[in-house]
């Protein structure tokens, strides 16, 4: 065997390594992002929060998130991937640390500043993560970003088993969170090397902040310098319609996180574990399609799983909205979680189909994104208080019914 041949092999057989320890970093992100989703009522009643002032503390952290991932596509590829992850770890730790200690004390500033933190660094983790993956699916030649997003739901729907069995062990919700914090946090660090064995070396250029113009076209795009790169994906129509498709992906999978405990808990007077169970169901529903999602691809392609996956969670959430009992209810968590599946794996995958612009193309599709976040808990939870929160998600319905008509630009490269 050649020299070349043999260098491809350990690369192939690190790329399946890593391809591993990036599973279990989603599956970790999954579990921390229903730590306390899950445990919502209780985070409410201990803070003495409304659900509108519990939806604009939340928004806080979009604020963060979005103020980050605007630089991200700058400085993950000046940090380098592995630093990257680092410093989201760290900066994780910091904030949902800050977090626990606001809900033992029961201050709201606190808590806001924890969660302003954890936004700041979770475009580091996300955006280097989904990097990654871009980058093993080709070391790969296979499909690997919808693995990688089956994998969130699966620690979702742990951390949503989590929150149930602690609500009804009665276990105060900062303790619940204090131990996965300090497990979840380890387990990071052990894991960050192992998924970063390949990852691209850190830029050694100037960084550049330039204003980006919206005008420019695709097609300019090669005329640019090393030091536009940063911004040109701002410019570019595809990149800009796949951020609009993104906002309706984090709308749908992101208003289930934050909102469908406390939807089904007070529209059905229902105990908080059976609120915890609801997400659960939906977080299987998005992993069972998920875990398909790599054939699904293959053999449909990106547009017709895209369009699909809309008249789903669309149909889904409708029927969550008006259904008059439970049980009908829960239908319409089945289809909207499966409907919410590839939508957001299938996005990344289409903004890092070219791997000399990857990261900037990430980071802006990343930015509507976080303007979704931004936006939606406020909104959702000043809405929730005046009709109720099952009313009020139907409003994510007009994003979703956009986001059809965008679809093609999905096409791959």
């Amino acid at each position: 065997m050649s020299s070349a041949g043999k260098v491809d092999n350990v690369n192939l057989k690190i790329a399946k390594r890593m391809r591993l320890s990036l599973l279990l970093l989603f599956g970790l992100f999954g579990v921390f992002s229903t730590s306390w989703a899950g445990r919502a009522p209780s985070v409410r009643e201990t803070l003495g929060l409304s659900v509108g002032a519990l939806g604009t503390a939340i928004v806080v952290g979009a604020i963060g998130t979005l103020i980050s991932v605007s630089l991200t596509g700058v400085l993950v590829p000046k940090l380098g991937s592995r630093n990257s992850l680092i410093l989201g770890a760290a900066g994780a730790w910091v904030g949902l640390s800050l977090t626990v200690l606001s809900l033992f004390i029961a201050s709201v500033p606190l808590f806001v500043i924890g969660i302003l933190i954890t936004g700041l660094v979770n475009p580091f983790t996300n955006v280097t993560s989904n990097l990654e993956g871009a980058h093993v699916e080709k070391l790969l030649n296979t499909p690997v970003l919808p693995q990688l997003h089956a994998a969130f739901p699966i620690g979702a729907a742990l951390g949503s088993a989590l929150a149930a069995l602690t609500a009804r062990l009665g276990i105060h919700v900062g303790i619940h969170l204090l131990v996965l914090t300090a497990l979840g946090t380890i387990a990071r660090a052990l894991l960050i090397r192992s998924a970063t064995r390949l990852a691209t070396p850190r830029s050694t250029g100037p960084i550049s902040f330039k204003v980006p113009f919206l005008h420019r076209k695709e097609n300019d795009l090669p005329e640019l310098s090393k030091k536009e790169h940063s911004v040109s994906a701002w410019r570019e129509r595809r990149t800009l319609m796949l951020g609009v498709l993104l906002i309706a992906a984090t709308m749908s999978e992101g208003s289930a996180a934050n909102w469908l405990n406390l939807a089904v808990v007070e529209s059905f007077h229902s105990p908080e574990e059976f609120g915890a169970l609801a997400y659960g169901t939906f977080v299987v529903a998005m992993l069972t399609i998920r875990l398909l999602g790599a054939g699904l691809l293959k053999r449909f392609g990106r547009i017709k799983v895209l369009y699909t996956s809309g008249a789903s969670a669309i149909l889904g959430l409708l029927l969550f909205a008006i259904a008059p009992t439970l049980p009908l209810a829960w239908v319409g968590i089945v289809l909207w979680g499966l409907g919410a599946a590839m939508n957001w794996p299938t996005v990344m995958g289409a903004a890092a189909d070219d791997p000399a612009r990857a990261a900037a193309r990430v980071a802006v599709t990343s930015s509507f994104s976080s303007f979704a976040l931004l936006v939606a808990p406020p909104l959702l939870g000043m809405l929730g208080d005046i009709w109720g929160l099952r009313y009020a998600l139907m409003l994510i319905l007009i994003p979703m019914v956009i986001a059809l008509f965008m679809t093609k630009a999905a096409r791959p490269l």
